[in-house]
């Protein structure tokens, strides 16, 4: 009985958005407890790897950062991939909207943030972090909806999600890289050039190209350029056109551990927040404000200010049975940032807390911002759709 409960809990799709609020609260109430040495000692964990004259040495929180989160990258390389080739992202008038909502929903929370921190150097390095939307979170929340709730307004998401994820990777490359090695990125160059090559021959062992991707990895880890990018790239040369199977047995393989066990434990080494001698003040720090009102404000109202320009310019259309109340509710939904903003977080500031810059732990405006998306986008949606069913039962009458 247990068994078959466990297994129809995370078959469900809101399973992973449960699991990392489960692993975010569990990760707050250590780190404000007595275990919070042990919290830290689990952090610090030093872990090395040595082939060689090759040695990488990092502390366990950037083994999850650096290496488990390329995993998940590249799924969403992977997922990416499927939709450019047999998905949404292949018919352009389908995915004009979506695209134009994820520019928005994506440019308006920068500019929000900005707006409380320009002339701040240190405080706009965070810029991005309102920048992401989490599609595990999201999705969860609109699949807690169920019928009420087209499948195609989920499609809509997804697909605004999926562009969302390319922006940030996009934006990760540009802006937080640092202290190249020309050497190891020539190394990297040249994987991806035996990568293409490899993809244009028809190569469909995938075990192949996993094993030059670990190269991959290394050689971004030792260039300077985040290491999690190599897990797209990767994801990104894995063929699917004659090894379609293979292919969709491999993105479905990653589903569990990336769903299930990556993504949580993510979210329990970089949600620890210590509020002993929190203030006001902290809540009301210019990063802190700039971040919620990004991801709740600016996120909501550049997807749909942008999915509307995209409509009236004749660029795309809304999904047949979707409305603007309910393409409004994707756009608060969108403001849950979490895993994303939380990564981009840990590369736009040091680290976190009291002890060094920024002066505030940018992770309460994430989790405050995230957690008002959430519960204001299933409301709304909950409110409207509600209201549209009963319309609709009128009319049938």
């Amino acid at each position: 009985m247990l068994k078959n409960s466990l297994v129809s809990f995370f078959r469900h799709e809101s399973s992973t958005g449960i699991l990392l609020m489960l692993m975010t609260l569990l990760a707050m109430i250590v780190a404000n407890s007595p275990l919070k040495s042990y919290y830290d000692a689990f952090l610090d964990t030093p872990v090395a790897v040595v082939v060689g004259h090759l040695s990488i040495a990092k502390p366990l929180l950037l083994w999850v950062n650096d290496g488990l989160m390329a995993i998940f990258f590249f799924m969403v390389g992977l997922e990416i991939k499927r939709e450019a080739v047999e998905g949404e992202l292949r018919d352009l008038r389908k995915v004009a909207a979506p695209a134009m909502a994820a520019v928005g929903g994506m440019l308006l929370p920068a500019l929000f943030y900005s707006a409380f921190n320009w002339g701040n150097p240190g405080a706009m390095k965070g810029w991005a972090i309102p920048s992401a939307t989490d599609i595990a979170f999201a999705l969860g929340i609109l699949s807690l909806l169920g019928n009420r709730v087209p499948t195609v307004l989920k499609l809509f998401l997804l697909t605004l999600a999926i562009i969302d994820d390319l922006g940030a990777i996009i934006i990760i490359a540009l802006f937080y890289t640092s202290g190249l090695s020309y050497l190891a990125l020539a190394v990297v160059a040249a994987t991806i050039l035996i990568l293409w090559w490899m993809n244009r021959r028809g190569v469909t062992n995938n075990a192949a190209y996993i094993l030059l991707g670990v190269v991959l990895w290394v050689a971004t880890l030792k260039s300077g350029v985040h290491a999690t990018l190599a897990g797209v790239v990767l994801g990104l040369f894995i063929p699917i056109k004659n090894n379609r199977e293979s292919f969709l047995a491999l993105e479905h393989s990653l589903h569990v551990p990336v769903n299930h066990v990556i993504l949580p434990l993510f979210a329990f080494v970089n949600t620890g927040i210590d509020f002993a001698g929190v203030t006001l003040k902290d809540f009301t720090h210019s990063i802190t404000l700039g971040i919620v009102s990004g991801l709740f404000l600016g996120k909501q109202l550049g997807i749909f200010l942008f999915t509307w320009l995209a409509v009236k310019l004749g660029l795309g259309r809304l999904p047949e049975g979707v409305d603007w109340k309910m393409l409004y509710g994707v756009g608060i939904l969108g403001g849950i940032g979490f895993t994303m903003s939380l990564f981009i977080g840990s590369l736009a500031f040091e680290c976190s807390g009291k002890a060094c810059f920024p002066p505030v732990d940018e992770r309460m405006g994430i989790l405050i911002g995230s957690l008002i998306s959430g519960i204001v986008g299933y409301l709304y949606l909950r409110f409207f759709t509600a209201k549209n069913a009963g319309e609709d039962e009128e009319r049938s009458a």
